[in-house]
């Protein structure tokens, strides 16, 4: 089948600015895409701290960026405070995956180390040996956990945390949700999910706070999610997790998805 998705109604939880490659990817295998935005990137409230340790990147030795969003803030203000990617020549840097990879090496710089799997658990497997008595400067968003701060400290590095930007719940999208799932003709078959920060600003967006409630609320859709911890917030709101990409990209998650559906209607 050409379009294994064809009729399936799934909805892309996203930031709006970011929904576009998923849902294009969807959209290529048929499905009739919903685009509702959980997330909302902001400017942080103040680029200080960023602009310190730019101003001063000579200090470190190891840079981290964790998302495409961070690497897209960094070199932002990099550009506004005339700093060259030359600039960034004697440092290792390390990627949490393919797409934030990838968005570094379009700006011109070499990643050192990608991860075997994109979680901060694995950035830390991948470095715990390399940082001893290193400076690490760690560019993130406001809220994050803190898995790489924590465990390479107790590796002995001595990490800055800066923030780049911040999530946000986008109100906006909160009648939009209501009225999806409320309606049958409307009701998406899978909602995907590919950040901690979606499904947490989902359930808020939904109002229904009690999981029990949403979970029941939830009847008949299928999650989709990209990875294990978006799996453990889900877990921990005791939403089922129904679909899991086993490669944790948007191109796995598409994949997970067409899997899933052929399985389903043999």
């Amino acid at each position: 089948m050409s379009h294994p998705l064809a009729g399936v109604r799934i909805l892309v939880g996203r930031a709006r600015h970011q929904a576009g490659a998923l849902s294009a990817e969807l959209r290529k295998q048929g499905a009739d895409v919903i685009e509702i935005p959980f997330i909302e990137i902001r400017k942080p409230r103040s680029f200080r701290p960023l602009d310190f340790a730019l101003q001063n990147l000579n200090n470190y030795d190891w840079l981290i960026l964790t998302s495409v969003n961070g690497v897209e803030a960094m070199w932002e203000r990099m550009k506004k405070l005339r700093i060259r990617k030359a600039q960034l020549k004697h440092l290792h840097i390390a990627a949490i995956g393919p797409a934030t990879k990838k968005a570094i090496e379009q700006r011109g710089a070499k990643v050192d180390v990608v991860p075997k799997e994109y979680v901060a658990e694995s950035v830390v497997r991948s470095l715990r040996k390399k940082v001893k008595g290193k400076r690490v400067l760690l560019v993130r968003a406001k809220v994050a956990r803190d898995v790489i701060p924590r465990e390479l400290r107790r590796a002995e590095a001595h990490v800055d945390v800066v923030e780049a930007y911040e999530t946000v719940v986008p109100q906006s999208s909160r009648m939009h949700l209501r009225s999806a799932l409320k309606y049958p003709d409307q009701r998406p078959h899978v909602i995907t999910f590919t950040s901690s920060s979606t499904v947490r600003n989902f359930a808020t967006l939904y109002g229904s706070r009690q999981s029990k409630n949403l979970k029941k609320e939830l009847a008949g859709i299928r999650t989709a999610s990209i990875g294990p911890v978006t799996s453990s917030t889900l877990d921990e709101l005791s939403l089922p997790i129904d679909i899991t990409a086993k490669e944790f990209t948007i191109p796995g998650l598409v994949e997970a998805i067409v899997r899933s559906v052929a399985s389903n209607r043999k």
